[in-house]
């Protein structure tokens, strides 16, 4: 298995290219761990303040949010030209913002579910870990 360090067109990005990539986007994957087995969902989010806000309703995402699960966030993009892409993956825990002047004052405010239904929770995930890579997208191979 490649990894990295053994590709050189790809390179590990710092917080502060994470960061500007992450705010790049609104499109992501939760990952989240259900008895013994992993659960991806597609979510739309918001950088805000050094952490990562997005609304959810009742499921498999707020029971892990509640029960104090760690969580993981993946975005991805590419360059306009489709030549290099990024990758970042932030993982922590989140919690339910309840304070009313911080649901007021956050982003949250630009941020509406995409589908249909009660998406009454705004998370917000706050990162112990944050890592990401760039990397030249190759030729197709012949």
């Amino acid at each position: 298995m490649e990894n990295a360090e053994s590709r050189p067109d790809t390179e590990e990005l710092s917080v502060h290219e994470c960061w500007k990539y992450l705010r790049s986007s609104s499109v992501g994957r939760i990952a989240v761990v259900r008895g013994d087995s992993p659960e991806i969902f597609p979510v739309n989010y918001l950088p805000d303040e050094g952490t990562v806000i997005f609304r959810m309703g009742p499921g498999t995402k707020l029971d892990a949010v509640m029960a104090g699960q760690k969580i993981t966030l993946e975005a991805d993009g590419f360059n306009t030209y489709g030549t290099i892409a990024w990758s970042v993956i932030l993982k922590g825990y989140a919690e339910i913002v309840t304070k009313v002047d911080e649901l007021q004052e956050s982003a949250a405010v630009e941020l509406s579910p995409w589908e249909p239904g009660a998406k009454g929770h705004l998370v917000r995930l706050t990162p112990a870990e944050l890592s990401g890579r760039r990397f030249v997208i190759s030729a197709p191979s012949q």
